[in-house]
Order: C-alpha cells, then sequence, then structure tokens
C-alpha cells in the first residue's frame, strides 16, 4: 500500500505568490490624480483625506486638471467636464493647488480664478513637510 504525502512546499510558494500579488494590486488602486512637482515646504503640511480634483501646475508652467494637460484659460471647464457637464454644481468640491515652487504667482492665481468661476470654493494648497520641523 502507497501512502500519501501531504507537500506544504508548493503551497507555501503559492500564498507567497498570492501575497505578492495582492499587495501590488493595492497599490495600483491608490488614487493619484496630481503630477509630481516641488512642492513648498511648510511646517505644519496636512494631508487631504478626499481629493475632489488636482490642478497641478510644472515648473514648466504646464497646467494640468487631474492628469490632463489644459491651458489656464480651460481650467474651468475641465473641471466642469470631470464633474459630469456644464451644470455640476461644484460648490462642495475642494481643489488641490499642486504646484511647483518656482511656478510664478499670477499662473497659480488664475487658475484659481478659472476654477472659482466654475463654482469652485475650497482650494486647500498642497505643501511638503519642511525637514526638522514641527
Amino acid at each position: 500500500m502507497i501512502r500519501a504525502k501531504i507537500e506544504i512546499i508548493p503551497m507555501i510558494d503559492t500564498m507567497f505568490f498570492l501575497l505578492v500579488f495582492f499587495m501590488l494590486s493595492s497599490l495600483s488602486l491608490t488614487n493619484l490624480l496630481g503630477m509630481p512637482v516641488n512642492l513648498l515646504k511648510a511646517s505644519n503640511s496636512a494631508k487631504q483625506n478626499k481629493l475632489d480634483f488636482t490642478i497641478t501646475v510644472d515648473k514648466s508652467q504646464n497646467v494640468y486638471v487631474n492628469k490632463t494637460l489644459v491651458s489656464p484659460e480651460d481650467v474651468g471647464s475641465e473641471l466642469l467636464t470631470l464633474a459630469g457637464g456644464p451644470n455640476a454644481d461644484l460648490s462642495e468640491a475642494s481643489v488641490v493647488i499642486n504646484a511647483d515652487e518656482a511656478v510664478p504667482y499670477g499662473l497659480v492665481v488664475r487658475c484659481i480664478d478659472e476654477a472659482r468661476g466654475a463654482g469652485v470654493t475650497h482650494f486647500p494648497l498642497a505643501t511638503s513637510p519642511q525637514e526638522g520641523g514641527k
């Protein structure tokens, strides 16, 4: 009579493969709306819990709404398009301003003004933590 043996090594390999698969797939579910820029430093930086939209201005002065390249004049219309159309209510939406530290202040204000024209009233500013801060 032949006795069956249960091999545990293939089962451990399968479990590690599943663990790695779920770890990598959970990372891809992270909602990153902004483009990478060098943010200004602030000692009291806070993390946002929920982002509705992100306006990113990189050091080349390219303007992105979420990850779509737009002109500064089209920021408001792009926000309305992403929100569902020209009649969308953006009064409760927040738009995070994610601007490179080398960007002229006037360009950032122009983007905020265009978004305000679309009905947005909340504009948190993205910063990175300051080294040696609180």
